[in-house]
């Protein structure tokens, strides 16, 4: 079994190094595979630091290639995972599963968006065939995913852009922080925004009562 993994290992492998040839198409079709659950060697992530270090003013192309091949790719993952239904969960633990599901009951689309920002080996995966499996909406989900791997991209780009061969070495060692950084403070807008709203909707139930309690004492008079 062993020789069998490790020919297909080298088979994707194979792929992806053809792949890169045709630049912003190639990186499409690496991150839309890598995203439909078919691993690529490097992922999408190092063919957007390997292609933008070469072409530095092609930064923006590739991003949107990467961005759009990634979310292309979680659709397809997405709907494989709505006809399996909860057999496509099977692989994962019950308490993983079991966590994505609260965060997911939470926090809606928000887990997803910033799922997709964190890099592995946070499980984004699970988050895509959890949203499959319990039927989120599509162009909600789409959108989270295109949001969080922009700015995933987008940064990646401007690294390779500005420092080359030294990118991976400084996403490697400040990406984690800022990844949860943003994630942090995505989570804190919401529940000020949430905690707002929630303000805003009880004063005016109260301004409703007034009113109707002064109504009522005008009646009786």
């Amino acid at each position: 079994m062993k020789w069998l993994w490790h020919k297909i290992a080298n088979g994707l492998s194979a792929i992806s190094k053809y792949l890169i040839a045709y630049g912003p198409f190639g990186l499409f079709a690496i991150a839309l595979l890598d995203s439909a659950l078919i691993p690529m060697a490097g992922g999408p992530d190092a063919v957007m630091l390997l292609l933008t270090a070469a072409h530095p003013s092609w930064m923006l192309l590739y991003a949107a290639a990467a961005t759009v091949g990634s979310t292309v790719g979680c659709v397809i993952l997405y709907y494989i995972s709505q006809r399996a239904g909860r057999r496509a969960l099977e692989r994962f633990s019950p308490k993983k599963q079991a966590r994505v599901k609260e965060l997911m009951d939470r926090y809606d689309m928000l887990s997803v968006l910033i799922a997709s920002l964190l890099p592995p080996p946070f499980p984004f995966k699970l988050f895509v065939i959890s949203a499959g499996v319990f039927r989120v909406n599509v162009w909600r989900f789409a959108i989270a995913v295109a949001a969080g791997r922009a700015f995933r991209y987008l940064l990646e780009g401007y690294l390779a852009a500005h420092y080359g061969a030294q990118a991976k070495e400084l996403l490697t060692r400040y990406y984690p922080f800022i990844g949860l950084g943003l994630a942090v403070l995505i989570v804190m807008v919401f529940v000020t925004r949430r905690f707002l709203k929630n303000r805003k909707r009880f004063k005016e139930g109260l301004a409703t009562e007034n009113t109707e309690d002064t109504e009522g004492k005008i009646q009786t008079i």
